[in-house]
């Protein structure tokens, strides 16, 4: 519906614009304690331009989860924390799982307000997003969309990005350093991986990563992540492997060789 010059709707929508839904890939950060200095700290020290993983970012759309957040936590300034996070090459756009107090403030901060999914996104072993959830736009070739499957054919090149809503990724070429693919489910890459690979975005702990040559900037399942700062065991580094999480509640990932 477009807006006539009168301020009435014309009825059609003019050519030089259309109002669509879109879906993006979003990063979620947990926030666990209700001290948001300390964390604003925590999160410069890691991922900050003097932290340890200064270019672990890429200006990710990130959503401000509340809903672990004490309901009697005083009102603080936000101000200072979305401060850092900018730093940080994130951009909060949203928030979720707040009191209406907390919430009020955050609409006055420009964040808009949004719904804790029925799978909620988990949080990194550090206070910070995983990522992803960081979804997504491919900006990489065409794909074959089945009804629990998206396929890629074509090797992704560094800033490509590719997310699996909903659904199983099978790429079928190389994934080239500063490459992204995301799955809501399972990530299978039948050639070297060297980007980064998020499976389980939405908080799948189920998910796995296989590869034929793991040789990844960043692996990640249901925001549990490990960089390539940890170099991975020999038995795996370059060779075909899955990655799954441990099933004893410690949040750990498991790097296995697949027997071929």
């Amino acid at each position: 519906m477009s807006i006539s010059a009168a301020g009435k709707p014309s009825g059609h929508s003019p050519a030089t614009f259309e109002i669509k839904s879109a879906d993006l890939p979003l990063v979620a950060l947990i926030v666990k304690t209700d001290d948001l200095g300390q964390l604003a700290t925590d999160v410069a020290q890691k991922f900050g331009p003097e932290g340890e993983s200064p270019d672990f970012f890429d200006h990710d759309g990130l959503v401000l989860d509340f809903s672990l957040f004490s309901p009697e936590a005083p009102i603080q300034n936000l101000v200072p924390l979305l401060t850092v996070l900018r730093t940080c090459r994130l951009v909060p756009i949203a928030a979720r799982g707040a009191t209406p107090e907390w919430m009020s403030t955050c609409r006055d901060l420009g964040l808009v307000e949004t719904t804790v999914e029925a799978h909620k996104t988990r949080a990194p072993s550090t206070p910070a997003p995983q990522q992803p959830a960081p979804e997504v736009v491919s900006e990489a070739s065409p794909a074959v969309v089945a009804s629990k499957t998206m396929v890629i054919d074509k090797p992704l090149r560094s800033g490509q990005k590719v997310y699996a809503k909903g659904c199983d990724l099978i790429v079928l070429a190389m994934v080239n350093q500063g490459a992204e693919v995301v799955a809501d489910g399972n990530i299978h890459v039948y050639a070297p991986l060297r980007g980064k690979a998020m499976a389980g975005a939405t908080g799948n702990t189920e998910a796995r990563i296989f590869s034929l040559c793991l040789e990844p900037e960043l692996i990640s399942i249901a925001g549990i992540y490990r960089t390539s700062e940890s170099p991975l065991s020999p038995d795996v580094q370059g060779k075909p492997a899955q990655v799954r999480l441990s099933n004893d509640g410690q949040d750990r990932l498991l790097f296995e060789a697949l027997n071929t």
